[in-house]
């Protein structure tokens, strides 16, 4: 024991008798040093939330200098949806059983970069084939990485404390989403001002700038598994596990509510992500708003759920009622979707209500798969549920590229408000089975709380 203290104290900043210069930070059990993992948390998955909108935030330039139409434009958020349809299952197997927590991050890390520097070099080379396959390979990390990052959070913060954590982590991801709408497309007027002309060569080197944030992620990564096994060494502590069980024999036993919520997740999702990679064009096109104003717009949803996600995952938590809340974040979006559809209205409007309602609905959807699955069979449901999510997006990407590109943006909207209908429809129905069978979907906390008590009892 006494070299085991020795250690730690060399580890810390020297001998018994030597100065410990910032003890604190040193200190792995010490909250200065975990606020400085969680920044390196946060950082973690920063360069792939910044990088996934690339091509939306570069919308037109794409198309013009790549000379595709916005069908091909969409398989480039197809192409990152595909691998995640099964990777969801693996993703947690992968760092529980094969990797580990601390060399999955960087393996996943790792990929992002190496997609991103590919996507770039594919428009350097003017190879738009080239530019599909990095977002592939970018797809392959960008998923699993998001489960490394949850676990490395479950791991250093306990209790209390993960809410929070997972909200700023949350926050830090939309920030990332947030900065590359705002700020891609001034970077590409200035390099085709430096090289004297846009075209394929001034879209990649924008891209590989792009890119640097994904390297900032990786850093992150290795420093973070560095702090991780010093903790390990100092702490005796363990190393963090997903808790995920995958079983696809499960599925057979998945009741009606949750497929239920999961038609819900993937008719919902499919009408916000699809839309936001389109959104630059319509405000340009539609509205008449000059590039960076549409940008700014386009990128509002991302900055209404940065603060709003930890606040109204709160107030679900303080009050309960998920399918209340479901309800009235599903309506809000059909109304948006409809405003931007059919009248000239200020779209800051729309989008805002849309950027509240996809927060809202995030934090009151997810968690009730929780309420209608035993514990073992948690990891299956929520590795389905994202991967049934992921084919979702990877389809209706390419339909919507396709309608675009043959009926216009009014239809489009058209097919959004369907999709958005369904899940509307679903929720209603999800209402009347919970309340038909019972079940506590809909239980305000107090109600939650009280038959928690009687069972322990």
């Amino acid at each position: 024991m006494e070299e085991e203290d020795e250690e730690a104290r060399a580890l810390l900043g020297g001998g018994p008798d030597a100065p410990r210069p910032l003890p604190a930070l040193c200190d792995p059990g010490h909250l200065a040093h975990r606020l400085v993992v969680l920044l390196l948390m946060c950082l973690l998955g920063f360069g792939s939330y910044f990088c996934y909108d690339n091509p939306a935030a570069l919308q037109t330039q794409v198309k013009q200098d790549m000379q595709v139409n916005t069908t091909k434009f969409m398989l480039l958020y197809a192409w990152y949806s595909w691998p995640n349809v099964v990777l969801c299952f693996l993703g947690g197997f992968l760092i529980d059983r094969v990797f580990g927590i601390r060399w999955g991050t960087i393996i996943f890390s790792s990929f992002v970069c190496i997609g991103q520097v590919v996507f770039a070099l594919g428009a350097i080379f003017n190879a738009f084939w080239l530019m599909e396959f990095g977002r592939f390979v970018f797809g392959i990390g960008g998923e699993s990485l998001a489960v490394a990052q949850n676990t490395y959070a479950v791991s250093w913060f306990k209790g209390k404390e993960l809410n929070l954590v997972f909200g700023l982590q949350l926050s830090m991801a939309r920030i990332g989403s947030t900065v590359n709408m705002n700020l891609m497309g001034w970077l590409y007027s200035k390099i085709e001002a430096s090289l004297g002309s846009a075209g394929h060569m001034t879209l990649g080197v924008t891209f590989m700038i792009g890119g640097v944030t994904c390297i900032l992620s990786l850093i992150s990564a290795l420093v973070l598994a560095y702090l991780d096994q010093r903790a390990e060494r100092i702490l005796h502590k363990e190393q963090g596990k997903t808790g995920e069980v995958i079983k696809l024999t499960d599925i057979k036993d998945f009741s009606l509510p949750l497929w239920l919520i999961f038609i819900i997740c993937v008719c919902y999702y499919v009408a916000v992500f699809p839309f936001i990679g389109l959104g630059k064009v319509f405000f340009t096109e539609k509205f008449g708003f000059s590039s960076q104003v549409a940008s700014a717009i386009n990128s509002i949803v991302y900055v209404i759920s940065a603060p709003m996600s930890p606040i109204f995952g709160l107030m679900v938590d303080k009050t309960g009622r998920n399918i209340f809340w479901v309800l009235c974040a599903v309506a809000t979006t059909l109304v948006s979707h409809m405003m931007l559809a059919f009248t000239m209205w200020n779209p800051w409007i729309a989008m805002c209500l849309l950027g509240l309602s996809y927060s809202l609905l995030a934090c009151a959807l997810w968690p009730m798969v929780a309420f209608v699955v035993p514990e073992h069979q948690l990891g299956t449901a929520y590795g389905f549920m994202q991967s049934i999510q992921n084919l979702g997006l990877a389809v209706v990407s390419i339909i919507a590229g396709m309608i675009l590109d043959t009926r216009g943006y009014l239809f489009l909207e058209v097919f959004f408000i369907a999709c958005v209908s369904l899940s509307l429809s679903s929720v209603v129905f999800l209402y009347l089975v919970n309340r038909a069978r019972g079940g506590n979907l809909n239980y305000s906390a107090r109600q939650r709380e009280e038959i928690k008590l009687s069972h322990t009892e």
